[in-house]
């Protein structure tokens, strides 16, 4: 299959390739400027404690109070406009200028439940075209297991959303199982509108974190206590607290002592929208590929097709939306429409007969059962939370 181009078609090419020039030249312009920015915002990194310990320490000096500052407000700037943690290490003079993201709206059916049937498929086709330079390559494009663009390697660097230590893992995964989020997908805080990043923003003002810096456990805990007594006017209890501890370790699956930022960050995106907005809202934001994943594994665990689960199996499928890590995961040949990963539940899984769930029916007439809608219901914000490509678990799943 080869590339075909009408007149009007390749006059369009060469006017987004002029832009495309002219804004590289506008770049070059202002690039001083910019990595000054740059530094003076990647100089600030460190710990939550450090970063204080910094602020008391440079407080009598005058002269660095106003870069502090400045500083300061580029990283909550960078924070309201979801586009998080600038590169550290960027070579700006072959950049692509990245997207402008624009926060979604609340609509007025959007707490209306939506129409997801267990029994019609959906079929699944990704985008043909590079979603950055519009470019039709076929194998060399990596499909985005959430949402249906594609990308090349080579893009994703020059928009500083793919470091050298990322390009094996997006190379390696994109057309297996696992699969890769793409920059939107793996960005959980784009899911907030603007009403409700203000109030996430006005909280970590409020419980003195800083953007852009790591959370020990400590720091986690103190963030926590207050977030619970600003909302309940009560303490935390010690469970309440055990709670939050086994978080921060779901957070930290290396063990380093602290969570990175953009973790902590997408952990409180998704509580926000599990607080703020009703299941039904939640449910809305599930991609085609999600919802299609979700068919396969319920239809995995009612192996009498009956149209319920037992809330065993329910409970056990909350922990399938985080199996995107493994380490002997296997390469295999798929097309850019690939679903994205597949439980070991799902029908594709369970030809080779190990599937754990075969062992389970025996308990499902001892229980209360659940249905498709409830087990969307209980496994929506579960399947939003394993969207990152960060082996860390945004939101636990209870035991």
């Amino acid at each position: 299959m080869g590339v075909l181009m009408s007149r009007r078609q390749t006059v369009e090419r060469v006017q987004k390739v002029s832009l495309a020039v002219s804004a590289f030249k506008d770049g070059l312009r202002e690039q001083p400027s910019t990595r000054r920015r740059a530094e003076a915002g990647t100089s600030r990194r460190g710990t939550l404690e450090q970063e204080v310990q910094e602020g008391e320490e440079e407080a009598p000096a005058g002269p660095s109070q106003p870069e502090e500052s400045s500083a300061s407000k580029a990283a909550w700037e960078r924070l309201r406009d979801g586009r998080g943690v600038e590169p550290e290490e960027f070579d700006r003079a072959n950049r692509f200028t990245p997207p402008a993201f624009i926060r979604p709206k609340r609509e007025l059916h959007d707490d209306e439940p939506p129409d997801i049937s267990l029994e019609q498929r959906e079929q699944i086709v990704n985008d043909e075209m590079c979603e950055i330079c519009e470019v039709w390559t076929a194998e060399s494009l990596f499909p985005c297991r959430i949402c249906p663009r594609v990308y090349h390697d080579g893009c994703l660097r020059r928009m500083g959303y793919l470091q050298k230590d990322s390009t094996v893992e997006v190379t390696e995964t994109a057309h297996t199982e696992t699969g890769w989020s793409c920059y939107y997908c793996d960005n959980l805080n784009l899911l907030l509108t603007e009403e409700e990043m203000y109030s996430l923003m006005e909280t970590l003002k409020n419980c003195k974190i800083i953007p852009e810096t790591c959370l020990t456990l400590d720091d986690f805990l103190h963030y926590k206590h207050l977030v619970h007594k600003q909302q309940f006017e009560r303490p935390m209890t010690e469970a309440q607290e055990e709670q939050a501890a086994l978080q921060f370790n779901a957070l930290d699956p290396d063990k380093k002592g602290h969570i990175e930022w953009q973790d902590f960050l997408s952990h409180e995106s998704i509580q926000l929208l599990q607080k703020l907005r009703p299941q039904n809202a939640l449910l809305r934001l599930l991609t085609l590929k999600e919802r299609e994943r979700a068919r396969a594994v319920f239809l995995a665990l009612d192996q009498d097709n009956d149209g319920f689960i037992g809330e065993g199996e329910c409970r056990q499928a909350r922990h399938t939306w985080f199996r995107k890590h493994q380490k002997e995961m296997l390469s295999c040949n798929v097309s850019i429409s690939h679903v994205g990963p597949i439980s070991e539940g799902s029908p594709a899984s369970s030809r080779n007969g190990k599937s754990p769930e075969k062992i389970l029916p025996a308990t499902k007439q001892e229980e209360a059962s659940v249905d498709w809608p409830g087990f969307l219901r209980e496994n929506v914000a579960y399947m939003l939370a394993a969207r990152p490509n960060s082996a860390a678990l945004h939101l636990q799943p209870p035991a």
